[in-house]
C-alpha cells in the first residue's frame, strides 16, 4: 500500500472510531432521569476535584473562569486504532451565580498502540470569552482556534497559563494521560430537550437563561463553593 492510501486508509479508521462514540451516545432517546443522573455525576466529579489538595491552581483560578465544563466520563477504547468519547456538562458563570447545565457531546480520534481501555474524568475551566463563544456554537475543535492546556497540579503552579481552556483529566486517582487537542464538542440536543423539557440552545440556557432547572442549582453550588474557600 502506498504511503497515501495508507494515510487515508488510517483516517478512515479514526474518523469511524470517532464516529461509533457518537452512534453509541445516540443509540436511545434520552430521557429526564438519564440526565439528572449525568448532573449528579458531574456534581460528584467537580466536588472531588474541588476537595483535592492537589487542585490548588484550580482553586485558585475557578473565580476566573467564564465557565466549567465537567465530564465524569471519557471512555478510551480500541487496539491499534482508538478514540475516545463521552458526555460532558457546562454551566456559566454570571458575577457570583451560575447559569446551566448545558450538555455536550466529547469525541477525539487517536492512532497507536491503545491496548485494552480506559475511562477517565475531566474537569475544565474556561478561561477566556473565545472559548466560551466556541461552546454557544453547535460544535468546535479543541487545539486550533481555541487553546487548551493541561492544568498544573500539586502546590507550583509554575508560569501563567494564557490558553483559552485549562484542562484535568484524571484516571484512577492519576492526573493526565488524555490528549485533548483535536477534541470536538458538539452540543447535545437531546439531552438539552429532555432535561429542560423543550428545544433549547445553549445561549438559552448560558447567556439570555430563558430556561431553567432547580434540579441543577447543585452544581451550581459546588462551584460557588470552590470559589469562596479560595477566597
Amino acid at each position: 500500500m502506498s504511503t497515501s492510501l495508507h494515510s487515508t486508509a488510517r483516517r478512515s479508521r479514526v474518523l469511524a472510531a470517532v464516529a461509533a462514540f457518537g452512534l453509541a451516545a445516540c443509540a436511545s432517546e434520552p430521557t429526564l432521569d438519564d440526565t439528572r443522573a449525568q448532573v449528579d455525576a458531574a456534581q460528584a466529579t467537580l466536588t472531588n476535584f474541588v476537595r483535592d489538595p492537589d487542585m490548588t491552581w484550580f482553586r485558585e483560578h475557578v473565580g476566573s473562569a467564564r465557565a466549567i465544563l465537567i465530564s465524569p466520563q471519557i471512555v478510551q477504547a480500541g487496539f491499534i486504532v482508538g478514540g475516545s468519547g463521552g458526555s460532558a456538562v457546562l454551566i456559566a458563570r454570571h458575577g457570583n451565580d451560575w447559569a446551566g447545565p448545558a450538555f455536550y457531546r466529547i469525541a477525539a480520534g487517536s492512532v497507536g498502540l491503545q491496548a485494552g481501555a480506559q475511562a477517565s474524568e475531566m474537569v475544565a475551566l474556561v478561561m477566556t470569552e473565545k472559548g466560551l463563544d466556541s461552546l454557544l456554537s453547535t460544535s468546535f475543535k479543541l487545539g486550533g482556534e481555541v487553546s487548551v492546556a493541561a492544568g498544573p497540579v500539586g502546590a507550583g503552579t509554575g508560569a501563567p497559563i494564557n490558553a483559552d481552556m485549562v484542562a484535568y483529566t484524571r484516571s484512577k486517582g492519576l492526573y493526565g494521560g488524555v490528549n485533548l487537542d483535536g477534541t470536538v464538542i458538539s452540543v447535545d440536543e437531546g439531552r438539552n430537550h429532555a432535561y429542560y423539557g423543550r428545544a433549547v440552545t445553549p445561549v438559552d440556557i448560558l447567556v439570555t437563561r430563558t430556561v431553567s432547572n432547580p434540579h441543577g442549582q447543585g452544581l451550581a453550588r459546588v462551584a460557588s463553593s470552590a470559589i469562596k474557600g479560595a477566597r
